[in-house]
């Protein structure tokens, strides 16, 4: 929807009901608003991605002529499986209350040693051993590291790992897996 002021991103919000005077020329729409990160108590944090919305309690009520355009705001879950994200496409992990600050659900799993929830935006990688996710920056790695490896253990599994990685390599010279990355495709 259409800013008051032209400088700020256009909002977003979820049409709930559409109603229109008896001649159809006064047409409403009643809206409940996505907030974005910086507009929340609190503001944006390091694991917010750049696409992501707040469902708000936030309701009201205004004139079809303010609508821009459509956009889909995705399930975070749906959101980190999509194969390309649209300059429409947003998503939604939280539920926002405006009056209060406070959000739903009001703890998200963390990963890494950095104890961060997951942004899509961010690359990943997966330990073979413990199945956790680590950023690359965090295991003293580079993002082009990362994108290379074959196999990757975390610190906790890797004389583990190590010994699981030789009694492979002994049983098949050639693997074609390669390591888990958790990252959005643009």
């Amino acid at each position: 929807m259409r800013p008051a002021d032209q400088s700020k991103p256009q909002y977003v919000s979820r049409i709930e009901r559409i109603e229109a005077d008896a001649r159809g020329g006064n047409v409403k729409v009643h809206v409940r608003w996505y907030y974005r990160p910086e507009e929340s108590t609190g503001g944006r944090r390091q694991f917010h991605g750049s696409k992501e919305l707040f469902l708000s309690d936030h309701y009201d009520v205004q004139s079809a002529d303010t609508i821009e355009g459509k956009c889909t705001v995705h399930s975070f879950k749906s959101y980190t499986k999509l194969d390309a994200v649209g300059n429409d496409d947003f998503f939604c992990r939280f539920e926002y209350n405006s009056s209060t600050g406070a959000f739903n659900p009001d703890r998200v799993a963390v990963y890494c040693k950095c104890e961060m929830p997951y942004n899509p935006d961010d690359l990943m990688v997966q330990c073979e051993g413990c199945s956790d996710w680590f950023h690359p920056a965090c295991i003293e790695m580079t993002a082009e590291e990362a994108k290379r490896l074959d196999h990757f253990f975390c610190e906790s599994c890797s004389s583990e790992g190590q010994k699981k990685l030789q009694n492979s390599h002994a049983a098949s010279r050639h693997s074609d897996t390669k390591v888990d990355t958790k990252r959005r495709r643009r």
